[in-house]
């Protein structure tokens, strides 16, 4: 069976439990969702209904984010800026006026998982400025363009060099342009068990000398697969095994990336499409 519990860097430093077992509170508008993100204390908040807000809601430390079912984020999206221990799970992000969610400023222990992301401004979900230990699993992402964007700029490498370590697993990308995911500095990054479909600019980039291991995914009409350098940013490293192609061709690989310190299951790559749209995005999971 396909691993749906945390796998992957999120498991590490500690382990990532957000809000653990603290009472849930139910939240329907956007005041109340606001208020409960940015309160102190570990808190589960279940979001109900659909919510219509705008700019950037922070997120603060021990937080689970739980969507019941159809629950869904309109126009705004989420901030984890330097807190740690958050968890956003089973929500539907579209028409976002800058990231849907975005995780900064050496944040740590994250766990973004099944949700669905489209029709949005900038980044699904970008992760930048000294930030470690975050997984990223079984998403959904169509009609967008950017979609997961690893280290914000060039000239950012003292703050992300020995950072930035990030599993992505299970992940749809449903016709997301680019930036699946696009990646700076972070060593290893950890590309696994996801389906890349139709995807019209590129798959995977590894830049600015992190280490990417891309293993065991399905590409299916992909131009362009994965490579190293991006626009202006010079190469990192990227090892890729046990991919599945169709309509697609091996990608561009150089280097040596380092090693996985956290225990996982490998879905054989030529079942991945069946495993992955059967299971990806919000509403796929039991609240």
């Amino acid at each position: 069976m396909p691993q749906t519990g945390l796998v992957g860097w999120a498991t590490q430093n500690g382990g990532t439990t957000g809000g653990g077992s603290a009472g849930a509170t139910t939240v329907s508008t956007a005041s109340a969702l606001t208020s409960a993100l940015n309160a102190t204390g570990a808190a589960v908040i279940r979001v109900s209904g659909t919510i219509n807000c705008s700019g950037m809601l922070r997120v603060r430390s021990n937080k689970t984010v739980l969507g019941n079912a159809g629950a869904t984020i309109v126009g705004c999206g989420f901030t984890v800026n330097g807190d740690r221990n958050v968890i956003i799970r089973n929500l539907t992000f579209r028409n976002w006026s800058d990231d849907a969610i975005n995780v900064e400023s050496s944040a740590t222990n994250i766990w973004i998982d099944h949700n669905t992301f489209s029709n949005g401004y900038d980044g699904t979900v970008d992760i930048k400025r000294g930030s470690d230990f975050v997984t990223v699993s079984w998403n959904r992402v169509y009609s967008h363009d950017k979609t997961m964007l690893l280290g914000h700029s060039d000239d950012n490498g003292s703050q992300d060099i020995g950072h930035l370590r990030v599993t992505y697993h299970h992940n749809w990308y449903d016709g997301s342009k680019q930036r699946n995911p696009r990646v700076r500095f972070g060593n290893p990054v950890h590309v696994y068990n996801n389906y890349y479909y139709n995807n019209a600019g590129y798959g995977v980039a590894s830049t600015m000398s992190a280490g990417v291991l891309v293993e065991g995914n399905y590409f299916e009409n992909v131009k362009d697969t994965y490579h190293l350098g991006e626009a202006d940013s010079g190469p990192g490293s990227l090892v890729a095994r046990n991919n599945h192609f169709v309509n697609s061709p091996a990608g561009q690989t150089g280097g040596s990336v380092a090693g996985i310190p956290y225990q996982y299951t490998l879905d054989s790559a030529s079942s991945v499409k069946s495993i992955v749209t059967a299971g990806a995005g919000a509403g796929r999971i039991s609240v």
